[in-house]
């Protein structure tokens, strides 16, 4: 395969996980998952991002979270919403992306973590922007969804992931 093709094969990659992360996260908007908690979601285009950090790249992974981000903030949010989403979504990969390098730990305790570094860096920004620390006291609900929602997106990512290494796929 050549440069050209390589270069091609990877952008019909990144758009199809694009593209995957947006209709997740449109599903997502549509499931009233915890009615009367805001801010409660699954989470289920985590899984795709933890997919790119082990089967693309870091760099990928962060394009792809920034773009997924815009996207789904212009399709179907707000300005403030993309800003709490990439708020989370920072701290979610940048944390992801550090643990995926320490040898030992799954993809689904990566994906858990990844689910509270999103919470605390979406309630971080609310606290600054809205000047109350008071809103610490909404983490520890925060906490336990996000272990529970990064539970079954890390196992969906770690199966996916799983059969992809097992047909050898190369990485792109």
């Amino acid at each position: 395969m050549n440069a050209t093709q390589k270069q091609a094969r990877r952008i019909a990659i990144c758009g199809m996980l694009l593209s995957l992360m947006l209709v997740l996260g449109f599903v997502e908007s549509q499931l009233p998952v915890a009615a009367g908690i805001p801010g409660v979601k699954l989470g289920l285009s985590n899984g795709v991002l933890i997919f790119a950090v082990y089967m693309l790249n870091v760099p990928t992974a962060y394009l792809l979270m920034g773009l997924k981000v815009l996207l789904s903030g212009m399709l179907f949010g707000s300005p403030s919403a993309m800003m709490y989403a990439f708020a989370g979504g920072v701290l979610s990969l940048t944390v992801m992306c550090l643990l995926s390098r320490m040898k030992g730990l799954s993809p689904v305790v990566i994906s858990m973590v990844g689910g509270l570094a999103h919470n605390v860096g979406q309630v971080a920004l609310a606290m600054i922007i809205l000047s109350t620390p008071k809103l610490v006291y909404y983490m520890a609900i925060l906490m336990m969804v996000g272990m529970v929602t990064g539970l079954a997106t890390g196992l969906a990512a770690n199966g996916i992931i799983k059969r992809f290494q097992k047909e050898k796929t190369p990485k792109v």
